[in-house]
C-alpha cells in the first residue's frame, strides 16, 4: 500500500507540473482517498442499514403480537401456567436470533455489492480491524444479556442491547465511516433512558435497531451512494 501511495503521488506530481491547469486541491484529494482506503473500511452500504432496520421492525412487530396474546390469555385464566411463560421466552429468543441472522445476511450482501461495484476488497486489513473492534463490545454485551436472561431480568435486556451495541459502533467507527459514531452515541443514549423506562423496552428496542437504522441507512445512501 505504501508503494501504491508513493507511485500515485509521483504520477500526480508529474502531471501537476506538466499541466498547470490541474489544481493542487484535486491532487491532495486523490492522495487523501488512497490513504483512506488503506486505513478505513469505506464499502459499508447505506442499504445495509435500511435492511437491518426493516428486519428489526418486523421482529419487534411479531414480538409485540406474541407478548400481547400471552398477556390476554393469562388475564382470562385464573391459574398462571409457568410453561406458557417459558415457551414465550424461547420464542422471543429464537425470533431475536432469526432477526440477527437475516440482518447480517442482508447487510453483508449490500456491502459486498458496493465493494464489488467500486472494485474494492470486502476482506482486507481495515475490515479485519473493524470486525475485531465491533465484536469485542458485542460479545461482551451478548454474555451480559445471557446473564440477565438467566436471572429472569427481562426488563433490562432491551437497554443492555442498546448500550452495548452503541459502544460497539463507537468503538468500530474509527475504522470505517465516521457517521457510524453518531449512530452509536444515539443508541447509548436510548439505552440509558430505557433503563428508567423499562416497561417500554420493546419500543426503545424497535426505535434503536429499527427506526435509527433506517434513518441512518437512508442518509448514508444519499450522502455516499446516490
Amino acid at each position: 500500500m505504501e508503494n501504491e501511495i508513493f507511485n500515485r503521488c509521483f504520477v500526480l506530481q508529474s502531471t501537476f507540473f506538466m499541466d498547470t491547469k490541474d489544481p493542487s486541491l484535486e491532487t491532495l484529494q486523490d492522495i487523501k482517498r488512497i490513504m483512506e482506503r488503506s486505513s478505513r473500511f469505506i464499502s459499508l452500504s447505506g442499504l445495509s442499514g435500511l435492511s437491518a432496520g426493516v428486519c428489526a421492525l418486523i421482529g419487534a412487530y411479531l414480538a409485540q403480537s406474541w407478548i400481547g396474546k400471552y398477556t390476554i390469555q393469562n388475564e382470562m385464566r385464573e391459574d398462571f401456567v409457568s410453561g406458557d411463560a417459558h415457551d414465550l421466552t424461547w420464542k422471543l429468543v429464537i425470533l431475536a436470533s432469526g432477526v440477527l441472522v437475516f440482518a447480517l445476511i442482508s447487510s453483508f450482501y449490500f456491502t459486498w455489492r458496493k465493494a464489488r461495484k467500486n472494485n474494492l476488497p470486502v476482506w482486507d486489513h481495515s475490515s479485519k480491524k473493524l470486525l475485531v473492534n465491533l465484536l469485542i463490545p458485542l460479545l461482551t454485551g451478548g454474555l451480559f444479556v445471557a446473564g440477565l436472561l438467566y436471572h429472569d431480568q427481562w426488563k433490562f435486556v432491551a437497554p443492555a442491547c442498546l448500550v452495548f451495541y452503541g459502544l460497539a459502533l463507537v468503538n468500530a467507527s474509527k475504522y470505517t465511516l465516521s457517521d457510524i459514531r453518531v449512530v452509536g452515541i444515539l443508541e447509548i443514549v436510548l439505552g440509558l433512558i430505557n433503563i428508567y423506562l423499562t416497561k417500554y423496552g420493546l419500543y426503545f428496542w424497535a426505535f434503536g435497531f429499527g427506526v435509527l437504522h433506517i434513518i441512518y441507512g437512508w442518509i448514508m445512501w444519499l450522502k455516499y451512494e446516490r
